[in-house]
């Protein structure tokens, strides 16, 4: 009797913990890929057969091995609602199953991004968002080094709702928004995309072969124990140097504090904001404190935004002795809310606290500062006063290992790559610039591998080309971001596979430009062009021969629509050199599908280039508003006058 309690007792254990799983990315209100077959995959710890229902029918059964199940759902047409049942020793449901079209969205913070932060750009899109058949799937930031993740371990789907809308991509809604409307089908977005990470990390072993030295970077960290010492150090030094900034910090150690509003200031300098804490050219690492006296007739009944555009690095910001918010690194916006009960009628202090970790520090110029509501401002830009209250020597920079090569690859693209999509868009380079030389090779290569890792050797792949950015420069130079915008041109001219020109969206004093709804616009036109086989522009005018005649060079461009179209001046737009390879502006002229150049300095021009520079002019356009690639290329001579 007793031995047959204990037998029924573990019947039932067995049976309770018998749970049957399926992959994260088939969960409730996904959108999987139409008119292909999707393979069911899972685990159980059962070893009852695991039955299929789609939609109450009975498709079928399998048998796990070594705990691992699969089953492959026929293909189906676009549409939904449907509801899926994994039936084995438990029950797991789908609700809210759609299929059609679904896009992997991959890269860095410009694709990772959300609709929180361009709110502010486009109030209306987030307040009036309703297509519940757009949805993201948002992958989980993580890595690994040891081998290759199966499914993730966590993440759901959001659909493109007043509820969920700030969560989503800004890149991928946008492009999904425009092809859901064209289609009408439901359009599925996975984005496994992270802030700040190089190609590298995005590619598999086999094709970082050519970088042994890459190799040996991730593969450091295959070991848990390397994985977490690192770590541990990396927190040991932050915190250590962080704390002895805090003790050095006259700002907060004082009494008064000096974010205390009955602090006297009078004796601290005067800085005209925006700009940056003079330091003759040094840089400065440690902590600077900024106050200014701002004058209110009345307190304001409804709570107000504290707008402090960009600030580099971090800071936190008191108003009248209250701590309103802080940001910890220098590209979010700053954006602190502030209530009545913190302002006064009359004088109100603000205090800022910035903490620099070298180079140039300060308030980033052409961002709004203000107190108040777009309605309402009270304007925080001119005289302010400052003091130094701490210096510190460099803290040597973290690991981040999660940016080290294969790791988010293996994590975060891997367990995607069993199910079909209708294709990849890509939006990274910005952590590739300093070295860009090779950078056409290594996204070649992670293209063709992924189209194989999916098998789907045609996969549609589209990348999004640097935008313009940083200090526009009077004369010709050289340009890393130029050359890299060249690399991905290149690519975009394979088999299946296009790149969208963003040089006209950009701002100069922002790596993360809120004009991602052109950005998205642009990605669907490509989209629509060679993967729904529309016959529409996607692209702006291309280059195809330089020619010189005499002292000038004849530029031939296709793409150009009914002809080219100055946007903008182009007096600083194109440089042509001679054999000493020295680049002078040069006047033009526009012809057509052509483009006249000379310069007084170049007699005999061999080299020609367009929008060559981090932060160019952007003035050439096709009829059809799209703006040309930078380029640069050789000037062959003519055999006809033009």
């Amino acid at each position: 009797m007793i031995r047959l309690l204990l037998l029924c007792t573990c019947l039932i254990a067995q049976c309770a913990g018998a749970a049957t799983t399926l992959h994260r990315l088939i969960s409730d209100h996904a959108v999987l890929q139409r008119n292909k077959p999707v393979p069911l995959t899972g685990t159980t710890d059962s070893k009852a057969p695991v039955q299929i229902l789609f939609d109450g029918e009975l498709l079928g059964e399998t048998s796990a091995t070594n705990g691992k199940w699969r089953f492959e759902l026929p293909a189906q047409p676009a549409g939904g609602p449907h509801q899926l049942i994994i039936k084995s020793n438990d029950t797991l449901t789908v609700n809210d199953l759609y299929f059609g079209d679904v896009w992997l969205t991959s890269g860095q913070s410009n694709m990772e991004l959300t609709m929180a932060r361009v709110e502010e750009a486009y109030p209306l899109d987030v307040a009036e968002a309703d297509f519940p058949l757009i949805r993201e799937f948002t992958v989980p930031d993580t890595y690994r080094f040891d081998g290759q993740n199966s499914d993730y371990s966590g993440g759901q789907w959001r659909s493109a709702t007043q509820q969920n809308i700030r969560h989503l991509s800004a890149v991928a809604y946008y492009f999904a928004r425009q092809i859901h409307l064209d289609q009408n089908v439901p359009i599925g977005i996975v984005n496994a995309s992270l802030g700040g990470s190089p190609i590298e990390a995005w590619m598999h072993k086999d094709i970082l072969s050519p970088y042994p030295d890459k190799i040996a970077a991730g593969e450091r960290f295959a070991d848990p124990a390397v994985d977490k010492q690192t770590r541990k150090d990396d927190k040991a030094r932050s915190d250590s140097w962080y704390a002895k900034l805090h003790q050095s910090d006259k700002g907060l150690q004082s009494n008064p504090t000096w974010y205390d509003p009955s602090l006297d200031d009078s004796d601290w300098q005067s800085i005209t904001l925006p700009g940056n804490l003079p330091t003759n050219g040094e840089g400065f690492i440690g902590v600077w404190w900024l106050r200014k006296t701002l004058h209110l007739d009345e307190v304001p009944a409804e709570p107000v935004t504290l707008r402090l555009g960009r600030i580099v690095d971090a800071d936190t910001a008191y108003i009248n002795g209250h701590e309103v918010g802080d940001t910890g690194y220098q590209y979010p916006p700053r954006r602190y809310n502030v209530t009545p009960d913190m302002l006064k009628k009359g004088e109100n202090v603000i205090a800022i606290r910035i903490t620099s970790d070298g180079g140039s520090t300060g308030f980033v110029q052409d961002k709004a500062y203000f107190l108040g509501t777009d309605n309402a401002r009270y304007p925080l830009a001119g005289e302010w006063h400052y003091k130094i209250a701490a210096k510190m020597p460099r803290l040597a920079g973290s690991t981040f290992i999660r940016w080290q090569p294969m790791g988010l690859y293996n994590a975060m693209i891997a367990p995607a790559t069993r199910f079909p999509l209708t294709g990849a868009l890509w939006y990274q380079g910005e952590s590739n610039s300093g070295a860009p030389s090779d950078y056409a090779e290594k996204l070649t290569a992670m293209i063709n591998h992924w189209r194989g890792q999916w098998q789907q050797p045609d996969m549609p792949f589209i990348i999004v080309q640097l935008t313009n950015f940083m200090a526009r420069q009077a004369q010709p130079v050289q340009s890393n971001w130029a050359v890299l915008r060249d690399q991905q041109r290149q690519v975009g001219t394979l088999d299946n596979t296009a790149s969208v020109v963003t040089l006209d969206v950009g701002e100069w004093n922002d790596i993360h430009p809120v004009n991602k709804a052109t950005v998205g616009k642009r990605l669907a036109l490509a989209a629509r062009n060679i993967v729904y086989d529309q016959d529409i522009a996607y692209q702006g005018p291309v280059p195809t021969t330089a020619e010189r005649q005499d002292d000038r060079v004849i530029v031939h461009f296709s793409h150009t629509g009914d002809g080219l179209t100055e946007a903008s001046p182009l007096t600083q737009s194109f440089a042509i050199a001679g054999a000493d390879n020295q680049y002078y502006w040069a006047d033009v002229r526009i012809s057509n599908d052509k483009v006249i150049l000379s310069s007084a300095k170049v007699s005999q021009p061999l080299h020609v280039r367009y929008g060559w520079a981090d932060n160019p002019e952007p003035g050439l356009f096709s009829s059809a508003g799209l703006p040309a690639a930078a380029f640069s290329m050789a000037v062959t001579s003519a055999t006809n006058a033009d």
